[in-house]
């Protein structure tokens, strides 16, 4: 029996006016994969992730988590039900330490999910998330580091820690390497494949390299939907999405 999505749309739609960014998306998240989301600059990706975390809701369609509908949740509600995401440019409190960002990632999911426990017992689990968290992003030297002190990379890699902070089961990744330079961009391509052995990860990036080197499977959207969905050998080998993007000087851009 086939396994379900960790997250499905149907139909999804989003338009402004008579804009129409998203149109009629249709697609399966696997659990335990790296599905990649590419296409030329003005194609819908971050929008469609906008979507997905609920900073922006659908014109129609629908969304569903581990087979709940969550079409019409707002963001914080869609955090909560264990969807993290992180931004384009950097969303960290640059003038708090490492572990005060994760501490606040951390508490932010557990205001509503343990509220009837004990102080004392909820500050320890505050705690554990978030030293957790700073290991899982791989830095637990810059543990007590302001964050404005860090490298840009390292910072990346600080939201994606107070991301996983909240115990996520899907990380929606826009850009991750945005702004990077080789160095840095190495450093979060092996935590986004460290990461995929225990969460879901759909990723923006357009980081060809990258996301040939990551993704498990990848969709492919132009104009607001979907040209075709595969494996990175099946989109590779795709005469149409050369023609679409890969085989263009929008193949290298992003949007």
């Amino acid at each position: 029996m086939p396994q379900t999505p960790i997250l499905q749309t149907q139909a999804l739609t989003k338009a402004f006016g008579a804009l129409v960014a998203v149109s009629n998306v249709s697609l399966d998240f696997a659990e335990g994969r790296v599905h990649a989301i590419i296409g030329p600059n003005g194609a819908g990706k971050t929008t469609l992730i906008n979507l997905l975390s609920g900073d922006l809701l659908p014109t129609q369609g629908t969304i569903a988590y581990r087979g709940e509908d969550i079409t019409h949740l707002p963001s914080n509600a869609v955090s909560q039900m264990g969807i993290g995401r992180s931004y384009q440019k950097t969303n960290i409190f640059p003038d708090f330490t490492c572990l005060q960002n994760c501490w606040l990632g951390a508490q932010s999911r557990l205001n509503t999910s343990m509220k009837f426990l004990r102080p004392a017992r909820t500050y320890r689990r505050v705690m554990e998330r978030a030293e957790r968290a700073i290991e899982q992003c791989g830095l637990t030297h810059r543990r007590d580091t302001r964050a404005a002190a860090m490298s840009y990379g390292e910072q990346r890699q600080l939201e994606i820690g107070m991301m996983l902070a909240t115990e996520p089961g899907l990380l929606l990744l826009d850009e991750p390497l945005a702004g990077m330079g080789p160095d840095e961009s190495g450093q979060v391509i092996d935590l986004i494949k460290r990461l995929s052995q225990h969460h879901t990860v759909i990723l923006i990036e357009h980081d060809m390299d990258a996301v040939f080197a990551v993704a498990d499977l990848l969709t492919v959207m132009v104009n607001g939907e979907v040209l075709e969905t595969g494996t990175p050998d099946q989109i590779r080998a795709s005469q149409a999405v050369q023609d679409a993007y890969l085989g263009t000087e929008d193949g290298g851009h992003h949007g």
